[in-house]
């Protein structure tokens, strides 16, 4: 018996995080934080994010510029991005939509870093439950005789330790977004 996927799905919920905190925004202006708004376009038949309508890129390091692909839909995508209250106002210009992102208080800040850590503890919160799943499927055999004492005690090591290891890699994560957040 192995740990099968259970380190597939521990990294898949370490890479749902890091996109998680990815949208949160620091002081710099940053593609992830627009590109996953969905936009009614085309009249509302098709939803579809605003990446896969536009391209996306920063062009001053508080400055997005949204290019649509159809310019008939620049209007959709700015009506949809002032609903999605990201605090900033886009601005149609030309077929362009500009979004400038204010520098952020410390206030601001600080919130943000309180959001990071939601954000973490929901990562961490997915890890421990895959490791919980897996020992108590670890119990279960034990219990029914299919798995030698030994053997779920090295089991439960070995998951213990690629737990541990996909606890660091949000730390790690969370240590870095926090510097990007209160760096000035």
């Amino acid at each position: 018996m192995d740990l099968g996927d259970t380190g597939a799905r521990m990294q898949r919920a370490v890479e749902f995080t890091r996109g998680e905190i990815g949208t949160i925004r620091t002081g710099r202006a940053n593609p992830a934080l627009v590109e996953n708004i969905v936009i009614n376009a085309y009249g509302g038949t098709a939803k579809l994010r605003v990446v896969e309508l536009a391209t996306i890129s920063v062009q001053e390091a508080h400055q997005l510029v949204i290019t649509p692909y159809d310019q008939s839909i620049a209007g959709d995508i700015k009506r949809d991005l002032e609903a999605a209250n990201l605090g900033v106002n886009p601005v149609l210009d030309n077929g362009v939509i500009r979004m400038t992102f204010p520098p952020l208080t410390e206030e601001r800040r600080l919130e943000y870093v309180k959001m990071l850590h939601g954000k973490l503890e929901d990562g961490r919160v997915k890890i421990r439950q895959i490791r919980h799943e897996k020992m108590s499927e670890f119990k279960r055999l034990f219990e029914e005789g299919t798995l030698p004492e030994d053997d779920r005690f090295s089991l439960e090591k070995e998951l213990q330790e690629v737990t541990d290891k996909m606890m660091a890699g949000i730390e790690d994560m969370g240590k870095v977004k926090e510097a990007e957040l209160m760096k000035v």
